[in-house]
């Protein structure tokens, strides 16, 4: 039954202490992240597309969990930080020739290397199984080994000629400290392009509104037109008169100088001047016709009154 003198226990058998920590296979861990996508837990097949943060995903997956709009939506955090279709790139693999497929280890009697990757860097021929760092660029979706990039500078992709920048090149399943810098980056664009949205809308309200406003400098009736001053003279008429620049002996007219537009006034105003007194004279040769009337009928009535 134990404990009669057949056996004799030990002290860590009668003693617990603390547990140990468990560790974690890390072919399985490259294998979970390289091999598998991060949303759905299934095995990568095209098209393959990779977030701001490096990780690898199913594009259907991705379309999946951004239709899902139920209010029992289970919150996943690998995908939290995707908001749009946009915030992910589909990646551009090449296929690597050694690798045979899953096909040769249907029976399971095959030994099924889990290290054989499926695809390879273009320029380098590393393959792409975890064990070395590979990156992504985010204006074409181009993946490159680390190496490839280092060795071979340049501000162009080895693959398609896209031109790409420092902040354009993504670390695929990188550490935490990669995971941070991309994470900083990621805000910052966000930020970036928010800004760039408002600007964009405040531009083309104030177009809108000037548009609609009448303009300031719009002549009103009030205003001069075609650059004449209207000048009202004593008999209630309204003449225009046209200030123009003449030259006399090749020297400009001064403010102080008669030129021919202020002749040509002057002989205006008299000619309206003669007009007025011609009215005015026949408006007094009309009258004393009619006093002398007056006073000829007058006379005939005395006239008669007397005989």
């Amino acid at each position: 039954m134990g404990c009669d003198g057949g056996t004799i226990p030990k002290r860590h058998e009668l003693v617990k202490g603390p547990r140990k920590v468990e560790k974690v296979d890390k072919v399985a861990e490259l294998v979970a992240r390289w091999f598998y996508c991060a949303l759905s837990q299934e095995k990568l097949r095209r098209p393959i597309v990779a977030c701001e943060l490096g990780r690898l995903y199913n594009k259907d997956a991705i379309i999946e969990y951004l239709l899902d709009k139920s209010p029992d939506k289970t919150p996943m955090e690998s995908a939290a930080h995707i908001k749009s279709i946009k915030n992910v790139t589909e990646l551009q693999l090449v296929d690597n020739p050694a690798w045979g497929g899953d096909k040769e280890s249907i029976k399971g009697d095959k030994y099924d290397d889990l290290q054989a990757a499926r695809f390879i860097c273009p320029v380098v021929g590393l393959e792409m199984n975890g064990r070395h760092r590979f990156c992504f660029l985010r204006n074409c979706g181009c993946v490159f080994s680390e190496r490839a990039l280092k060795e071979i500078k340049a501000e162009v992709c080895h693959k398609c000629g896209v031109p790409f920048q420092e902040e354009d090149v993504i670390v695929i399943n990188g550490n935490k400290e990669d995971v941070e810098i991309l994470k900083k980056r990621m805000e910052e664009r966000r930020l970036k392009s928010k800004l760039e949205k408002k600007s964009k809308k405040g531009k083309t309200a104030a177009a809108a509104a000037s548009q609609q406003e009448p303009s300031a400098d719009s002549p009103g009736p009030s205003k001069v037109k075609n650059g004449k001053d209207c000048v009202s003279s004593s008999s209630g008429e309204n003449r225009q008169i046209i200030f123009t620049k003449s030259s006399e002996n090749g020297n400009p007219s001064g403010p102080g100088k008669v030129n021919k537009a202020s002749s040509s006034t002057k002989r205006s105003i008299a000619d309206s001047e003669d007009k007025s007194e011609a009215y005015k004279s026949i408006f007094t040769t009309h009258s004393s016709a009619k006093r002398s009337k007056e006073e000829c009928s007058n006379w005939v009535t005395h006239t008669a009154y007397y005989f």
